[in-house]
């Protein structure tokens, strides 16, 4: 890429105490000369981008906090299965300020499609998209979506911005080389043009109001002429009534001719980043090789969003949490906690017999769903026989073997397991084949399996056979000894159907993979790597959205005491942000990429064996194990790239 625009030499300032650094106060970033010619109120409309920010490129897995200091642009040049999503960082940081109120200044970011030479496209809006990571307890976590295919944000002073971009690669998508642009243009705040000051519902109204005009005039196809003309004059209407509206008096003069050089004078003064995206043969699989179930929390959706269980918002605001979830090949159960942590879990809101479950249940991104045991919203067909007749109706449906029944979370003591195995053992006398899992770290404690906690931990498949079929244990046991899974492995019967998954929760801490708020990037994502190389055939979260109660939807975001920070959350109500969509955490998106390097270890063991794909991790210095991982991103590119060379 051509970088002559934004040249940055630009050296880390040293940090006291460090390799002799002294302190960094006065330090010089070396720029000074370059702003000699500032004096004086600044017009970004006069100057050129590069002369009033910084920008450089980071990793997904990088965490990019407000005090990063600028690096050299490298180029970007991503690289991608089809049916996969990668991403990359943008950071900026303003030179001077040209603002006002506490703003540095503000930067317009504007994307164009990315396009191969035979004409292909990547949509922006459909297929990239542009969101502003936003710190949450100082760290950066949150992912605000921005307007596309421009977006504003503002720059503080002192202050790194970092936006995420994301690229989603479609199933069908031809292979090659694609090419954008991302242009980075500083701009003037004019807070008196009304245009600029569109409230949410304004711009709401303008929006149905166009699309009023839309729908009258669309379709024509074998509408009568005279009708069709009626029709023309109505939105004429229409849009004259929208253009003489006081958003719009800006532009109303007739007396005023625009500068049609505007356009062209902003761009040549814009900051041009290319973004490159090699899109490669294979395609990721649609249903998740690894079934990951994740929960979430429906008291906290009924609080929040002030929805009554069993109405026709409750069943809405269910539904838009499923749907939103299934991008991140993830398999998502609503659940909620009884006494004893006894939970009721359940994939889809809607009784067996209605025809969202199946729509549910067959939707090829869902990888396993959660039968309920029990009633969900009281009815008349609640009753001791309500959970035989939803799984006698599944039973019928090729998506049965997805099912499983998630009846208790960590058994303690001896009346917890022999609660578990009577509603086990009650379940199996009309569905023997259901698959009933349970989440555990230790034996009963009233009742030692044997002599250590640890031998009676790996006892647990033997006392709760043959009630039990997935056994889901805490990645906190391990400790840093996964010599040990082979110990829980030894007892389990993979011929009777018996599987090994691993969940993670409070458990385990820094240094070993999790998803807690301030882990390194590739902390996050090595929780995947951990997963394939220990051999576990799934994975469980107990909680995505599990913040404390609140009963506005836009109250402020708190984690719950007692837990790490960000345990138990890895998306936020959108309503906190502005927006109606939730919003995804850095954290969230890291677990995403860690599926996808899941799915490609397993496509290289398809082909060279899974002891192979395994020592690859080691050997191109990604994983080694739950204490020694890579801290760099370039080892996991390069793991992939190698993947796809070796199997083409």
């Amino acid at each position: 890429m051509d970088n002559s625009g934004n040249s940055q030499d630009v050296v880390v300032p040293p940090v006291e105490g460090v390799a002799g650094g002294g302190t960094s106060y006065g330090w010089n970033n070396g720029d000074t000369h370059d702003l000699n010619h500032l004096k004086g109120p600044i017009d970004p409309t006069e100057i050129p981008t590069r002369d009033l920010v910084h920008v450089w490129s980071m990793p997904s897995t990088a965490n990019v906090g407000s005090q990063e200091m600028p690096r050299h642009f490298e180029p970007i040049n991503l690289l991608a299965a089809r049916n996969e999503r990668e991403s990359v960082q943008l950071a900026i940081r303003p030179k001077v300020s040209w603002g006002g109120s506490g703003v540095a200044g503000t930067v317009q970011v504007q994307c164009s499609d990315l396009c191969s030479s035979s004409g292909d496209r990547l949509i922006v809006g459909k297929s990239l998209c542009l969101r502003r990571v936003v710190p949450i307890l100082g760290v950066p976590d949150a992912l605000v979506p921005l307007d596309l295919p421009v977006g504003q944000i503002n720059l503080l002073p002192g202050e790194t911005s970092a936006l995420w971009i994301s690229v989603d690669v479609p199933s069908a998508q031809p292979p090659g080389q694609y090419e954008g642009e991302i242009l980075i243009t500083a701009i003037k705040t004019d807070s008196g043009s009304p245009a600029q000051s569109l409230s949410k519902v304004e711009k709401h109204q303008l929006y149905k109001e166009l699309k009023g005009c839309l729908d009258i005039v669309d379709p024509i196809d074998g509408t009568p002429l005279d009708e069709v003309v009626e029709r023309l004059k109505s939105s004429t209407i229409s849009l004259r009534r929208i253009l003489l509206s006081p958003s719009f008096s800006e532009f109303s003069s007739e007396n005023e001719s625009p500068d049609v050089m505007e356009e062209d004078a902003i761009s040549s003064l814009s900051l041009r980043l290319k973004l490159n995206l090699t899109v490669w043969e294979f395609v990721l699989p649609e249903t998740p090789s690894l079934p990951a179930v994740f929960g979430v929390s429906d008291t906290v959706i009924e609080d929040r969003f002030g929805v009554k269980q069993g109405t026709d918002e409750w069943y809405e605001a269910l539904d838009k949490h499923f749907k939103w979830l299934l991008q991140y090949r993830i398999s998502p159960y609503f659940c909620k906690w009884a006494d004893g942590m006894r939970v009721l879990t359940y994939t889809c809101p809607w009784p067996a017999h209605h025809p969202k479950s199946d729509e549910y249940f067959s939707d090829p991104r869902l990888a396993a769903y959660a039968v309920p045991y029990k009633q969900v919203v009281s009815g008349n067909d609640a009753g001791k026989d309500f959970l035989q007749k939803q799984v006698e109706i599944l039973r019928t449906k090729n998506h049965w073997r997805k099912a499983y029944v998630y009846l208790w979370d960590e058994p303690l003591n001896l009346e917890h397991y022999d609660s578990l195995r009577n509603m086990a053992s009650a379940i199996h006398a009309y569905a023997p084949d259901a698959r009933i899992l349970t989440t555990y770290y230790c034996g009963p404690n009233d009742a030692p399996l044997a002599p250590t906690p640890f031998e009676a931990f790996v006892k647990v498949p033997c006392f709760l056979r043959p009630h039990n079929q997935i056994y889901c244990t805490s990645e906190w046991v391990l400790g840093n000894r996964e010599d040990l899974v082979k110990d829980i492995t030894a007892e389990l019967q993979p011929e009777n159907g018996e599987e090994w998954w691993t969940y993670v929760c409070m458990g385990p801490s820094d240094p070993h993979p999790n998803w807690h708020l301030g882990m390194r990037g590739t902390q996050h994502r090595a929780v995947m790597w951990r997963v394939w190389k220990e051999g576990g055939t799934g994975f469980l979260y107990w909680g995505a959205n599990c913040y404390e109660k609140a009963t506005v939807a836009s109250a402020e975001i708190k984690f719950r005491h007692g837990l790490p920070p960000g345990d138990g959350v890895l998306y936020y109500p959108g309503e906190v942000f502005s927006t109606n969509e939730p919003v995804a955490s850095l954290r969230l998106e890291r677990l995403l990429s860690g599926l996808q390097d899941f799915e490609y270890l397993r496509l290289y063991a398809s082909r060279y064996g899974r002891d192979e794909a395994t020592a690859l991790l080691d050997r191109m210095g990604v994983y080694f194990g739950p204490e020694r991982y890579t801290h760099e991103h370039m080892p996991i590119d390069a793991m992939r790239g190698q993947i796809f060379n070796s199997c083409r």
